[in-house]
């Protein structure tokens, strides 16, 4: 499934000053991460097949390597793009903010957010104010950059940086969570959260193996622990293109 805005949301915008919808409560993230695949039903080697593993097993396929930081420039990560509609008004930002709205806000000229709500997963926070609002590349810019095993072209690292295709790169959060968070890899920070330790490793490696990205030794052996604590959880990806 891909990540898309509630439809009533997207009725609204050429309407400008007509009042969202509500998107409705959806289930905790708890509850959902890695439900919005279903199970793999083909064999790893197919492009674009959905894959599903254990949490263990998941981070077993990720390769191990040295992080490279030197050369890093965010803006080598082109973002935000037109996002998914191109005629909406609407970047990539502004269509990740309203397609996780538990309360849909009002959308004005400019894309122009008013009202709403949202669930910031990391603090377990509602946030009632989009300005308060980061989206956060779940596995960051510098630490995509870091992880890259080739380098990566201009149009994949665009691609990566706006990606809705996948619910698990981008999400929305308190802003005060995303910067405590920063660059930082689960070897360094995890959620304040804790209920959402299981779900937050999960994503992570989903993401990582998403799109081809390596793992340091002291990140894996931090997921590795985080798994002793989730041996239910299941990772669930669709390889980028």
């Amino acid at each position: 499934m891909r990540r898309g805005l509630p439809a009533l949301a997207l009725a609204a915008l050429p309407l400008l000053a007509t009042p969202a919808a509500s998107a409705g409560t959806p289930l905790p993230v708890e509850e959902q991460p890695f439900t919005t695949y279903a199970p793999a039903q083909t064999p790893d080697g197919v492009p674009g097949a959905r894959r599903s593993l254990g949490l263990f097993e998941a981070v077993d396929r990720l390769p191990v390597a040295e992080e490279h930081r030197a050369g890093y420039q965010r803006t080598l990560y082109k973002h935000w793009n037109r996002g998914l509609n191109a005629t909406d008004g609407c970047d990539t930002r502004r269509e990740v903010i309203l397609s996780e709205a538990v309360n849909a806000p009002q959308v004005a000229a400019g894309c122009k957010l008013t009202g709403g709500s949202w669930r910031s997963a990391y603090d377990n926070l509602m946030v009632s104010d989009a300005g308060k609002l980061d989206v956060d590349h779940f596995v960051p810019l510098a630490e995509v950059y870091d992880s890259e095993q080739t380098p990566w072209s201009a149009e994949r690292r665009e691609a990566y940086a706006n990606d809705q295709d996948s619910p698990d790169t981008l999400i929305a959060v308190s802003a005060a969570s995303n910067r405590s968070k920063s660059d930082k890899d689960p070897a360094q920070w995890m959620p304040t959260d804790g209920a959402y330790h299981c779900t937050y490793a999960a994503t992570w490696v989903a993401t990582k193996l998403r799109w081809d990205l390596a793992v340091d030794d002291a990140e894996r052996q931090a997921l590795l622990g985080t798994a002793e604590d989730c041996s239910g959880t299941t990772v669930t990806y669709e390889p980028a293109p």
